[in-house]
């Protein structure tokens, strides 16, 4: 069994590296091999079979053909420029986000190798005039560039599943908090930071008013969820490939106040409010009432409460823990 993970250096990428290795086997078989990609030299991480680190541009046909070889058996396409920079850069979102998935899905089609290709799509295909609640097959309704490239990734991976060409599978991420190291150009960046910098003993600022409501999951359920995605049963996704992955519904005050519960009063009060309309135009585009209903009969899970989140940021990821 040897894995790709396009996306390795990110860091959903590396702790699912870090927990394969720890696993040593996917979907019934040993890892032989695992091969971290990303547009620079990924982290390397230890463990019990070969593990490669290579640099690929997605965007770049020839650089795919390069890492998508007629061994791999598991490809997990995390690779992506988030929501903000994919607005701000027309050209760099539809490049990398749209066509970097089809480069990755027509070198898969010309091995005629047939891999499990997880795809990782975003809540961001969900938005506009489409009523509450947002069911499995609610219309795709993106109001982002970022939201559009994604959507068109799922009909993607859907019809070269159907066309025999890959096993695919895709999973629209809520937003991952707390996730450890800088803040990134994604939208929703300051639900984490706002946490984070806090927990580090640092200031961080908030932009948007304490009641918006969100839809959160760990990094740490995150990855267990992208290995449970990649072991159901291709006869079990059913005709529409791509679906949620479970998480929760918590207010910025209520992640605050999860955070207070764990670590003490101290880093509540390092947080700024500061409204950043820019953001708030964003954000507010996105929908809120998810209904996972599809993964969680399929086996994946959201955090039982966002403490936990707090916790597991604190014993995976804070600086001198």
């Amino acid at each position: 069994m040897k894995v790709l993970i396009i996306g390795g250096g990110g860091v959903v990428g590396q702790k699912l590296a870090q927990q394969l290795a720890r696993r040593g086997t996917l979907r019934g078989d040993n890892i032989s091999g695992l091969v971290l990609a990303d547009v620079v030299d990924p982290a390397p991480v230890d463990a019990p079979f070969d593990v490669e680190t290579v640099t690929c541009d997605i965007a770049n046909a020839a650089s795919v053909a390069q890492i998508v070889t007629a061994d791999v058996d598991v490809i997990y396409l995390l690779a992506a420029i988030v929501s903000a920079h994919a607005e701000e850069d027309f050209d760099a979102g539809w490049q990398i986000n749209m066509m970097g998935t089809m480069n990755v899905l027509e070198r898969a089609r010309a091995l005629e190798t047939k891999p499990v290709v997880v795809f990782t799509s975003s809540i961001a295909v969900f938005g506009g005039e489409v009523p509450d609640p947002i069911v499995d097959h609610t219309l795709l309704n993106p109001q982002t560039s970022y939201g559009a490239q994604k959507a068109v990734g799922e009909l993607l991976i859907n019809d070269y599943s159907r066309k025999g060409f890959v096993d695919g599978r895709g999973f629209r991420l809520p937003t991952i908090s707390v996730r450890p190291g800088k803040p990134n150009r994604a939208a929703s960046s300051f639900m984490s930071s706002i946490l984070r910098e806090p927990l580090n003993g640092e200031e961080a600022i908030c932009p948007v008013d304490d009641d918006f409501l969100h839809y959160y999951l760990s990094p740490r359920k995150c990855v267990e969820n992208l290995i449970k995605g990649a072991e159901i049963p291709e006869q079990d996704l059913g005709m529409n490939r791509c679906m949620m992955m479970p998480g929760r519904m918590w207010s910025i005050r209520e992640l605050v106040d999860a955070m207070t519960a764990v670590a003490g009063p101290e880093p509540a009060r390092l947080i700024r409010w500061e409204a950043q309309p820019d953001i708030q135009k964003i954000v507010n585009g996105w929908r809120f009432d998810l209904r996972p209903e599809k993964a969680i009969k399929l086996g994946l899970e959201a955090d039982d409460s966002f403490e936990d989140n707090i916790r597991y940021y604190i014993e995976d990821d804070k600086p001198g823990a």
